[in-house]
């Protein structure tokens, strides 16, 4: 799962030299941690730093619980093989 972090613009070296170190200090082991500068001029810009994490157990059972199987692949598939079949009118030879 990949997961976010957001510093403001509005924040003191000093304050920004200790959230990183604490941040860094805090991330998973193999974490592929990475810092962009994100914004714009109208929105503000920030520091992001984006990494990745295991899922909680709450997490991976709202995935599962979302996530489409094979079975419903397989019957969507089945169902556009149906709708192929279906003969097509033109709407301009109705009118004739």
């Amino acid at each position: 799962m990949k997961d976010y972090i957001d510093i403001s613009e509005f924040t003191s070296l000093d304050d920004l030299i200790r959230y990183l170190q604490t941040i860094r200090d805090n991330l998973p082991a193999d974490c592929e941690a990475e810092m962009k500068i994100r914004g714009d001029e109208i929105f503000g810009k920030r520091l992001t730093i984006t990494y990745f994490r295991e899922q909680t157990s709450e997490e991976a059972d709202l995935e599962s619980k979302y996530s489409g199987s094979d079975t419903d692949d397989a019957s969507i598939e089945e169902l556009r093989q149906k709708l192929d079949k279906v003969p097509y009118r033109n709407a301009d030879r109705k009118r004739g």
